[in-house]
């Protein structure tokens, strides 16, 4: 259980979002990697769709899990983090009825901002496809004015996320989601080729961005000076995924081969089990049940 309600967290979060310093994310997939973000050095923990699509199904990011079951790993994230949770709402799940009912759901799972794209439904993830598809410019506001009337909590932090390809027609659908209400606009790498231009969308759109620094493209090339200029979320969604993916392959293909043989070193190190008990809280619990255990007793 924590002890920092989301009503606090989402408070603070505006407030440093309206003059504070860039807010740093590291993206989770599950409960387990959000709490390891978390007992970081990171500000939040971003709730990437690509890895819970992949956590949670072993598929790809083309909106196959539904809403309820990213809003279920969500909520178990809100179980055991202390830091804001910034959502990854994909295109709302429906029309605008069903955004309505998308943002009071992650709203009541605790998260303090969500991403919506302006792809179409299902979408596909721009890190791994080759072309997004976007809705016409006023279903695109018809998302945002929804999501905005919908939130229970004024400081709830709405992002609204352009995936349009054209980077003047991006800049300028990027003012009119800030007119209807978006917090945040978060641009997509393709679209834009250099820092200037993330000025320009800055400049026009008149609200901070939400940068995706996504290894092996130009933005996660910018230095931290130029971030902070511009953006108010900053996140690198995927590591801690490809993190996992590429130590266990390592690790297993290892251990296959020696099959029947000492285990001796792996190619990737792993935590003590004493190490992980103590970052899952093992301890904590045991001495809570005793305690219990032992009231009960007298």
């Amino acid at each position: 259980m924590t002890d920092t309600s989301p009503t606090l967290n989402r408070q603070q979060l505006r407030r440093r979002v309206q003059g504070g310093p860039t807010v740093w994310f590291a993206g989770a997939q599950d409960a387990l990697s959000a709490l390891l973000v978390d007992q970081s050095d990171f500000d939040g923990v971003f709730s990437t769709g690509f890895g819970i699509s992949a956590s949670l199904l072993g598929q790809p990011d083309m909106e196959l899990y539904t809403l309820s079951e990213n809003v279920q790993v969500v909520d178990h994230m809100a179980a055991v983090v202390r830091k804001p949770i910034f959502a990854d709402a994909d295109t709302g799940y429906g029309n605008v009825l069903n955004m309505g009912r998308t943002v009071r759901a992650f709203e009541k799972a605790g998260v303090a901002a969500l991403s919506i794209e302006d792809q179409v439904s299902p979408k596909r993830c721009p890190a791994a496809a080759a072309q997004s598809l976007v809705v016409p410019l006023h279903e695109a506001l018809a998302r945002i004015h929804a999501a905005v009337d919908a939130r229970q909590d004024p400081d709830l932090l709405i992002v609204a996320r352009t995936d349009v390809a054209d980077p003047q027609e991006a800049i300028d659908r990027a003012a009119r989601l800030a007119e209807a209400g978006a917090d945040l606009i978060q641009p997509i790498s393709r679209t834009f080729s250099r820092y200037e231009e993330l000025v320009r969308l800055r400049e026009a759109c008149g609200r901070p961005l939400s940068l995706q620094l996504m290894e092996g493209t130009w933005m996660a090339r910018l230095d931290r000076a130029q971030i902070e200029a511009v953006a108010a979320f900053a996140t690198y969604p995927i590591v801690s995924l490809l993190t996992i993916v590429h130590a266990m392959q390592a690790n297993l293909a290892a251990l296959a081969a020696r099959r029947g043989e000492p285990m001796g070193e792996l190619p990737c190190g792993r935590a003590t089990m004493a190490a992980f008990k103590q970052t899952i809280g093992w301890e904590r619990l045991e001495q809570r049940q005793a305690a219990y255990e032992a009231t009960a007793a007298r």
